[in-house]
C-alpha cells in the first residue's frame, strides 16, 4: 500500500451543524473531544438532524473553553451558550436509543435554534459521555460508549474512495451534480494515500498515537445529498452508491471506528493498517 496519512480532521460541536476542520484533536473513548456533545431535539424529545432539516447545514458552532459553544448562522446574531449545570436531565431519543441529556440553561439558546428552523426545538448537552449511551451492542465491546454521533465514536473516509465515487457519478445520469466534496459525508478522519475502497478490508488502524478498531461500514442516508454550503438537495451520491456500493442492504461509504485508547491525532500523522 502507498504511504497513507491523515489528511484532515473534522469535529461537529453541535450534531447536524456544519463541520469544523481542526489541525489536531484529542481522541477520547467516545470520540474526538468536543464532537457532537450538543444536539437539537423536537417537542417530543426526538433528535433533529439534516435528515429532516437540511437548513442545519448553514449553522455553525465554535467550541469554547469549558465545553460551551458559540452559535452562528447567516443573517442571525451569534449566541454564546455555556455548558449547563448537570442538575437535572431529560430523556431524549436519538434514533433507537434513549439517552439522558441536560437542556441548555438559557432559554435564548432554544429560541435561537427555533428561529433558525422555524419550528420549536431545544438544545441539549451530553454531560457524561462515559456512561450515558453505549455503542450498538451488536458491534460493541464491553463498556464502549458514544456521544450524540449517529452510532459510533468516529467516522473515517478516504480521498481515493471519494475520487472513485466521483468517477462513477461523472458517468451517470446525475453527472452535473459532481464532483462531490468530502463534507457531504461528515467524517471525523479523512485519510489519503490509499487505494480506492481499501478501507473495506481494514479491522484495526493506527492514526498517529491512537489505535482504533473498525466496527462496521457506514450506511449512508439522505444527508449525503445535502450541499453543506447551500442546504440544497440532489440525487447524488445515493444514486451512484445504490448502483455500485450496496453492501448487506446498505449504501456504504466510509468506516465506523471505535478507539482502543486515548491520544491525540494531528493532520499529517501516518496511518498504519495493523489488521
Amino acid at each position: 500500500m502507498r504511504y497513507a496519512r491523515l489528511q484532515s480532521i473534522h469535529v461537529h460541536p453541535v450534531k447536524a451543524f456544519r463541520s469544523l476542520s481542526v489541525q489536531e484533536a484529542v481522541v477520547e473513548p467516545w470520540g474526538p473531544a468536543g464532537d457532537r456533545r450538543w444536539m437539537l431535539i423536537d417537542d417530543g424529545g426526538k433528535v433533529v438532524t439534516q435528515r429532516t432539516q437540511p437548513r442545519l447545514a448553514l449553522a455553525a458552532a465554535e467550541p469554547l473553553p469549558g465545553g460551551g459553544v458559540r452559535l452562528s448562522a447567516p443573517g442571525t446574531a451569534p449566541l454564546t451558550v455555556p455548558v449547563p449545570p448537570a442538575v437535572g436531565t431529560v430523556t431524549v431519543r436519538i434514533f433507537r436509543d434513549k439517552v439522558e441529556a441536560v437542556p441548555a440553561e438559557d432559554e435564548a439558546a432554544h429560541a435561537w435554534c427555533s428561529a433558525l428552523l422555524g419550528t420549536d426545538v431545544r438544545l441539549v448537552h451530553l454531560d457524561d459521555p462515559a456512561t450515558r449511551r453505549p455503542v450498538d451492542p451488536e458491534y460493541a465491546r464491553a463498556d464502549e460508549t458514544v456521544s450524540f454521533a449517529d452510532g459510533f465514536p468516529l467516522l473515517l473516509t478516504a480521498t481515493a474512495s471519494l475520487d472513485a465515487l466521483n468517477s462513477l457519478i461523472a458517468r451517470g445520469e446525475h453527472a452535473a451534480e459532481g464532483p462531490l466534496p468530502m463534507d457531504r459525508f461528515r467524517p471525523n478522519l479523512v485519510v489519503s494515500g490509499t487505494e480506492p475502497w481499501a478501507e473495506d478490508g481494514w479491522s484495526r488502524v493506527a492514526v498517529g498515537e491512537v489505535v482504533l478498531r473498525v466496527a462496521k461500514p457506514c450506511g449512508r442516508c439522505v444527508v449525503t445529498t445535502t450541499d453543506q454550503g447551500t442546504a440544497a438537495r440532489g440525487a447524488e451520491p445515493l444514486h451512484s452508491l445504490a448502483r455500485h456500493r450496496r453492501i448487506d442492504g446498505k449504501l456504504v461509504f466510509g468506516q465506523n471506528l471505535v478507539p482502543l485508547g486515548r491520544g491525540t491525532v494531528r493532520v499529517g500523522d501516518p496511518v498504519r493498517i495493523i489488521g
